[in-house]
């Protein structure tokens, strides 16, 4: 073979390896051809990243593919070549949280019967709402209409995921390309997604966030347990699903800012690292979000104007509100500022037109452009794995960008073209010409006119005049540019018909051609440019005012502090203050009992003196206060509060929810935290409802208004569970639909308990015996199976959690005791027990206590037996005894409530102030630093204007670890500032309708969110 004929068949073979290598799965009908793609964009100002800028340069764009980019480029033989004339070149965008191409899923309608099990066929996971098995690609297909909303917008790349479920399976990331489906996908697995909300899934549990946080706990531990179990004898697919997308890049959705932290905590828990998906009103706890440890996706759906008009209508946006429509498009800004990784979304937008007009907003209120740009290419590329595929401009990347007429972030700027996989998507015309000016029109030989064209290529508008100086009737035209066409209309003064001209312009913006007078006769016309447009000048004199941000309140609500205030801040984080309270009567609680005109002494949150004539230590700054003619006592304790909680007090689903959690959703902003303050309230219990036999787990905390949910939780105290009797638990006030869970009479609720403990007992007998063996008999045998709904019952039979049961009547007090009795348990608490003082010598036998209502009755059957006198009857049983609220309102006077002890029974007023002081503090385990306003103990205390049973008694200072949460005469100045900053964004809303911005119609508040009373 000679040299000529061996460089043939070189030539041959590489045509034939192309030809093989380009072929697709999919079976073409016809002759196959595929087309090898070449092009050059040249004379563009390319942007490969927010750091990499090249002025001048030219892209080479090979079967999809960038070959080269740079300024100094050698363009192969057969390239098309498009001269982009200083247009710009940026990556095209990528939003990493979407549903396109995915269908909706649509909730089945719920039947009349509520549904415990699961109703999906095969070998799945028990609850609906768990679903890992789902794979985003299997379902997608490509969404033409869809496809070319984004494209316009500049993304070329999105991650697509169906948005429904608490384990919702994987996404996948898609370009938005117009081909085939199989064509497009670049990561079929590209992230595992989660939220809290059980989404289309009919199944009762769960009914609570606290269920939806609890459900994904004990699926992380079921995974781990299937894993490692290799003697398991089910087989489960959604968990050999779920244990697969542990490797991947996990979503997680929250849908407010106090959700970060539930979601950064399960993460922490499991070893996750979670890209949160957030909502708009993240910045507001923005410190949250640095502790976090997680990176985010940040959507720009900015919250529109209130229609406050109507004062009336005002009355119903509270200043939360206000505050974060004026604060809201600040919220990326705050992320960049904290150095806080985050990628943007079109994701929520109603109307994704408004997707640049918010960006640009948000860039108005502090976020860079760089930034911008990094959030919407470089960031949402890492988080998704395809950073060499997509997010830059480089060689070897898919050929991804758009071409654009100047600055991305730029007002003016157009998206002139979106290139996906090197298929070129026009999305303007980047040739049309500038016509924007003054011209001198010349119609015919005679005619002679001022035209002055203005607007956007898309829209011109055309004013016309006769040239002649006395002649200021202004003419009726239209003008329009049809490719590359220039067609003006008009109608001369004094006729009725039209004349219609068509021309081209030329390099220095001359428009001629040809046109039709009214008359049919055909003449030449010319508009010759000569000046400018008044309004580019006018325009770039102009300088724009940076919007209004203020300041961070925490709570982000009406009296809340602003973080800016760092005095305070200092006060609420380092207590390096003291204070002193001079000449006050103090109710000690103790056996000391009431001390007139005495000193209290407080530093470093404790309690330190209790004296006459108290000097404060040496060196120490210390806040006085003037105690006289007032009272000191410690500070109030509601046993029993359902307030600060999020997605519902109730896990109302299952008989038996011991795993939920009230410490998971405690909700640190409910002013109702403020309100209870106001009336001298320090700490509570957080109980679960009374929904179940077996329902949640309390959290207790101390009323740290401002500071974050775990920093109100009070330290090191003992665990609560909520248990339940009565009407509520067997479902007989829940109407004629709740009639097929067990239990449904009072006789089921006791086999609830009976079955809930000995299952208890065995898991504690399996946990033990494997606890004891040898790590080689470990290695050969399986772990049991963590339970966390038998972990707490566990817990009660240790004694290291503690019941407080919702109750009523003596028989199922007497049901209960026998119970507890038999399986080995205690009970800590009967609260409501209004029939109490029937059971009094059993409850001091065993040592339960009691937490009860003052006067409540007849608001059910179960109470009609109730009496005032129980509180009374049951304190001189020598029963540790409280009163509670159950409510948000009565706890504001709970006092007074025990006041009514003096009345109904005869206690002492000092009697009568522990059962909201002392008695709940001993109920709750708490009695060694709270309830008594002694040396050493923690300084929760209130100073009242009057006797502390009296209806005139007044909470001037609530002070909880040595801190003033609450001041009565702040308070009356902190009203002021509410109002005033109230009427300042009520004008400001005001201004923006007036300003043609998009406004909404308040809904009507519920009482209890209002920010006045």
């Amino acid at each position: 073979m000679n040299a000529n004929r061996f460089l043939y068949f070189c030539l041959l073979m590489i045509c034939f390896l192309q030809y093989v290598s380009g072929q697709e799965t999919f079976p073409v009908n016809g002759v196959y051809n595929k087309n090898h793609n070449f092009y050059a964009l040249t004379n563009a100002r390319i942007i490969r990243d927010e750091k990499s800028v090249i002025e001048k340069g030219t892209l080479l764009i090979k079967d999809g593919i960038i070959t080269d980019v740079g300024e100094k480029i050698t363009i192969p033989s057969g390239t098309v070549v498009i001269d982009l004339k200083g247009n710009s070149i940026y990556p095209s965008l990528i939003d990493a949280y979407t549903g396109y191409g995915i269908p909706e899923v649509r909730k089945i309608p719920k039947s009349t019967i509520p549904q415990y099990e699961s109703s999906t066929k095969g070998a799945y996971d028990w609850n609906q709402a768990i679903k890992p098995e789902f794979n985003a690609v299997s379902v997608f297909s490509i969404d033409k209409k869809a496809a070319e909303e984004f494209r316009k917008l500049g993304f070329g790349t999105v991650l697509v995921l169906q948005k429904d479920g608490i384990a919702r399976g994987t996404a996948a990331v898609v370009t938005l390309n117009e081909t085939r489906d199989n064509e497009v996908v670049l990561a079929d697995k590209a992230a595992a997604c989660y939220s809290f909300d059980k989404g289309s899934s009919n199944q009762e549990y769960p009914t609570s966030l606290m269920g939806s946080i609890a459900l994904l706990r004990q699926t992380y531990l079921d995974g781990q347990w299937y894993q490692s179990n290799q003697k398991k004898t089910e087989y489960n697919a959604s968990l050999v699903a779920w244990n697969s997308l542990r490797k991947l890049p996990a979503i997680f959705e929250v849908k407010d800012k106090l959700s970060v932290n539930r979601a950064a905590k399960i993460a922490r828990e499991f070893g996750e690292k979670y890209i949160l998906k957030c909502a708009g009103d993240a910045y507001q706890r923005i410190d949250d979000m640095k502790q976090s440890g997680c990176r985010f996706i940040l959507p720009l759906n900015f919250p529109m104007a209130y229609d406050v008009e109507d004062p009336y209508d005002a009355l119903n946006v509270s200043l939360q509100e206000m505050k974060h429509w004026e604060m809201a498009p600040a919220n990326p800004a705050f992320f960049e500022k904290n150095f806080i990784e985050f990628a943007l979304t079109s994701s929520d937008l109603k109307d994704k037109s408004d997707f640049w007009k918010n960006l640009r907003k948000a860039i108005d209120y502090g976020l860079s452009e760089k930034q911008a740009l990094r959030s919407l290419t470089e960031i949402p590329a890492e988080m998704l794995g395809i950073q060499d595929k997509v997010g830059k401009i480089n060689k070897g990347m898919l050929a991804n960008f758009i071409v654009t007429s100047g600055n991305l972030f730029e007002a003016k700027t157009k998206i002139l073209q979106n290139w996906v996989q090197g298929n070129q998507y026009i999305i303007n015309d980047f040739d049309l010409p500038d016509l924007k000016g003054t011209y001198e029109l010349k119609v015919g030989t005679d005619k002679v006119y001022k035209l002055k064209i203005s607007g956007d290529p898309e829209h011109l508008i055309a004013n016309l005049q006769n040239a002649a100086a006395t002649d200021t009737n202004k003419i009726s035209a239209t003008l329009k540019l049809d490719n590359y066409t220039v067609l003006l209309n008009y109608v001369p003064s004094s006729q009725k018909e039209s004349v219609r001209l068509s021309g081209l312009a030329d390099e220095k913006r001359n428009i001629s051609g040809r046109g039709e007078l009214s008359s049919g006769e055909w003449i030449d016309w010319i508009a010759t440019f000569k000046a400018e447009p008044e309004e580019k000048t006018k325009r770039d004199t102009v300088k724009k005012i940076k919007p209004l941000v203020g300041e961070i309140y925490y709570p982000f609500c009406a009296y809340g502090e602003p973080r800016g205030n760092k005095s305070l801040w200092k006060l609420y984080k380092e207590r390096q203050h003291a204070i002193l309270i001079k000449n006050v009567t103090v109710w000690t609680n103790d056996t000391m009992g009431i001390l007139r005109n005495k000193d209290v002494y407080i530093n470093e949150g404790r309690i330190v003196r209790i004296d006459n004539s108290i000097t404060p230590e040496k060196n120490a700054f210390a806040v006085e206060m003037d105690g006289t003619g007032k009272h000191l006592t410690a500070g109030i304790i509601d046993e029993h509060s359902h307030i600060a909680i999020s997605g519902d007090v109730n896990e109302a689903s299952h008989a038996l929810t011991s795993e939920v959690r009230i410490g998971d959703v405690i909700d640190c902003e409910d002013i109702n935290i403020y309100r209870q303050l106001a009336s001298g309230v320090t700490a509570c219990q957080l109980l679960h409802g009374s929904a179940n036999p077996i329902g949640g787990q309390s959290a207790l905390i101390k009323l740290r208004w401002g500071e974050s949910a775990d920093a109100m939780k009070i330290e090191n105290a003992d665990g609560f569970i909520k248990f339940a009797l009565g009407e509520n638990v067997k479902q007989s006030n829940w109407g004629d639909t709740y009639t097929s869970r067990f239990p449904q009479t009072r006789m089921g609720v006791e086999q609830v308990y009976y079955d809930a403990f000995t299952r208890a007992k065995e898991y504690q007998e399996r946990l033990k015996a494997y606890n004891g063996l040898s790590k080689k008999e470990k290695s050969e045998k399986a772990a049991p199976r963590r339970n966390l709904q038998l972990e707490a019952l566990v817990e009660i039979l240790n004694k290291q959690r503690f019941i407080t049961c919702h109750s009523y009547v003596q028989s199922e007090l007497n049901m209960l005791m026998h119970v507890s009795d038999s399986m080995g348990f205690s009970i800590n608490t009967f609260t409501h027990i209004l029939e109490g003082y029937k059971v009094a010598d059993k409850m001091k036998t065993r040592g339960i206590g009691a937490s009860t209502f003052s006067d409540w009755w007849a608001y059910k059957m179960e109470v009609r037996d109730a009496i005032p006198y129980n509180a009374a009857l049951l304190s001189k049983m020598g029963i540790v005894t409280a009163v509670n609220s159950d409510d948000a309102e009565m706890a504001r006077r709970l006092n007074q409530e025990a006041a009514k002890a003096i009345k109904y029974g005869g206690l002492t007023e000092e009697e009568a102030l522990k059962l909201c002081t002392l008695n709940p503090a001993k109920l709750l385990h708490l009695d060694k630093k709270l309830g008594r306003v002694v040396a050493g103990n923690d300084a929760d205390l209130v100073l009242w204007s009057d006797n502390p049973l009296s209806v005139n008694a007044k909470a001037e200072k609530t002070i909880i670890d040595g801190l003033v949460y609450y001041d009565r005469d702040k308070d009356l100045k902190m009203r002021e500032e509410i109002q005033k900053e109230r009427a300042r964004l009520i004008q400001k809303m005001i201004g923006a309708k007036k300003a043609g911005e998009k406004t909404q119609k308040p809904e009507v508040l519920q009482e209890l969110n209002r920010d006045y009373e």
